[in-house]
């Protein structure tokens, strides 16, 4: 299955983005589907995750409240952003796994990411 996020974007501190990943073909459902993000200088870091049978959902402690991860359909998962600091500002990615985790290492699959850039 090949990845594909898009919906990133300039907007306002405070203000909300749909970043959404699709997929080229079924993601299965032992998959888990999940966001992460990479600012200039850092390392790449887990956003959230959705387990794909079951709807199950996890998020980083940084954005719990204002970040929602969903899916639609069999092959689309989504991120809803709201309530945006600057510090959400990043390159986000949606990558695939079969055992959750929030280590990027664990994940085989990877889209290209999408920018979201956060203005004060």
């Amino acid at each position: 299955v090949q990845l594909q996020a898009s919906g990133g974007g300039l907007v306002q501190a405070g203000g909300s983005l749909r970043l959404s990943c699709a997929a080229s073909g079924r993601i299965y459902s032992s998959y888990i589907m999940g966001w992460f993000r990479q600012s200039p200088g850092k390392e790449r870091e887990f956003v959230a995750a959705i387990r794909w049978n079951t709807g199950r959902t996890f998020y980083a402690d940084s954005v719990k409240g204002r970040f929602t991860i969903s899916k639609s359909g069999a092959d689309t998962v989504h991120l809803q952003m709201s309530t945006l600091k600057s510090e959400d500002a990043a390159v986000y990615y949606c990558a695939a796994t079969t055992i959750y985790s929030r280590d990027p290492k664990d994940y085989f699959k990877w889209g290209p990411g999408t920018l979201v850039t956060v203005s004060s």
